[in-house]
């Protein structure tokens, strides 16, 4: 993979909520001894123990890095929490730990405005397990990012900060700008191949990016350039939220469906605006990254479960996408979650997906969609071990500078 990427034009690390920030190093974990709940004379027993932060030693110190070294990257988005923890391999990186579980992070944000009690605690509990990880892993540099749930959140600035306190996890609230760049790091490499220009999207749970790009056709795998991009505030969980979840009968389900499809399409419709040109070349391209496309791809598969080898990189007629929408649009909930792939986390969620991605289609009308299990934590990954590279080599040189210098004169008196 390239080690180039489009240039973060906002690199200061402020404190400001939804501001992009430049800081790539959180800490090492080590994580105190915890008390048996069983045992009658362990602190706090009979009410659940406050968590308390791991013992912190600074990670992504200024040394060089050794065989072994691992990197990782954490995704807390609207819906899910997500950790991968990877070495080096050549240009490119071997996964040696995941972690991903549905948080609900941003469930009732829509109409309250904060995150609640129940699901910073649920995320809070999911942290604590990527904080053991972390600990159990040789890692080097690690960068872990929150998204449009704290973004939003009139209390997601007090909830980052009582996540560094209980997880020793300290989090970034990124820009959707830096979200979608990271998103285009992470998986332009399995865009289709072709001379047109292309559309990436991530439909996360609680915003939707849109990125025009113009891929390198003489280096495919050379990071594309960014023409335009758009981030909505309308993501699976956002938009259920906002429209509700009246499904009584199949012409409220359709109702339902419209109301959420048209939404979307007003605020997609600047963007749309602005590509329509682009739209009418001959030979454009669409992929997509989010647990909608990779879910709907499953069900054109017709996969028992889930199989990321068979939906990472798959190319799926865009019809097929379309059509499978429409009939998990009149599903009851109880019918969406029986399907193998979708389940009863995804059941009351991959409705407003579909309605996202057919929006997505109407503006760009790709004959094809490519379907990524990939994202920003492997933008994240590329990134920070692509910074890594450009200081080794800039270390290196200065040292053959200074080697290859001509020993100082000494004036005599």
């Amino acid at each position: 993979m390239a080690d180039t990427h489009p240039p973060d034009r906002k690199t200061s690390a402020g404190k400001k909520r939804g501001g992009t920030s430049g800081k790539v190093a959180d800490f090492r974990y080590k994580r105190p001894p915890q008390p048996d709940p069983r045992r009658h004379d362990a602190p706090g027993c009979g009410k659940p123990a406050a968590r308390r932060a791991p013992d912190l030693a600074a990670i992504g110190a200024m040394r060089a890095p050794s065989h072994g070294e691992a990197y990782a990257a954490l995704d807390l988005g609207t819906n899910n929490c997500r950790l991968l923890i990877a070495r080096p391999s050549g240009r490119d990186f071997t996964v040696i730990d995941a972690f991903s579980r549905v948080v609900k992070l941003g469930e009732g944000l829509a109409t309250t405005g904060r995150l609640s009690d129940a699901a910073m605690e649920r995320t809070l509990a999911a942290l604590a397990i990527c904080a053991d990880k972390l600990q159990r892993r040789n890692v080097r540099l690690a960068r872990s990012v929150a998204t449009e749930a704290c973004r939003r959140a009139a209390n997601g600035a007090d909830f980052i900060e009582r996540v560094r306190r209980e997880t020793g996890i300290v989090l970034d609230i990124i820009s959707a700008e830096e979200e979608a760049r990271l998103a285009v790091l992470g998986c332009h490499i399995l865009l289709e191949a072709g001379d047109g220009p292309a559309v990436i999207f991530d439909i996360g749970g609680g915003s939707t990016e849109l990125v025009l790009v113009e891929p390198d056709a003489a280096s495919p795998a050379r990071v594309p350039r960014i023409l335009d991009w758009q981030s909505v505030p309308w993501g699976v969980v956002s938009l259920t939220d906002t429209i509700g979840r009246g499904e009584d009968s199949e012409a409220a389900r359709a109702a339902r469906y419209a109301r959420m499809k048209a939404m979307v399409a007003e605020s997609f419709a600047p963007f749309a605006a602005r590509i329509a040109a682009a739209a009418r070349h001959g030979d454009i391209r669409l992929l997509g990254t989010s647990g909608t496309v990779t879910t709907l791809a499953s069900l054109y598969l017709e996969l028992p479960s889930y199989d990321r080898s068979a939906v990472d990189g798959l190319i799926v007629p865009a019809a097929a996408m379309r059509e499978i929408s429409a009939r998990l649009s009149l599903m009851t909930p109880y019918e969406r979650a029986s399907l193998p792939c979708i389940g009863a986390d995804r059941a009351d969620l991959v409705v407003a997906g579909c309605a996202i991605l057919e929006a997505i289609l109407d503006l760009w009308p790709a004959r094809r969609l490519g379907v990524a299990d990939r994202g920003i934590r492997e933008g994240i990954l590329r990134s920070i071990m692509a910074a890594e590279r450009r200081s080794e080599r800039s270390l290196k040189a200065l040292q053959r500078q200074r080697g290859a210098a001509p020993p100082a004169r000494h004036s005599r008196a």
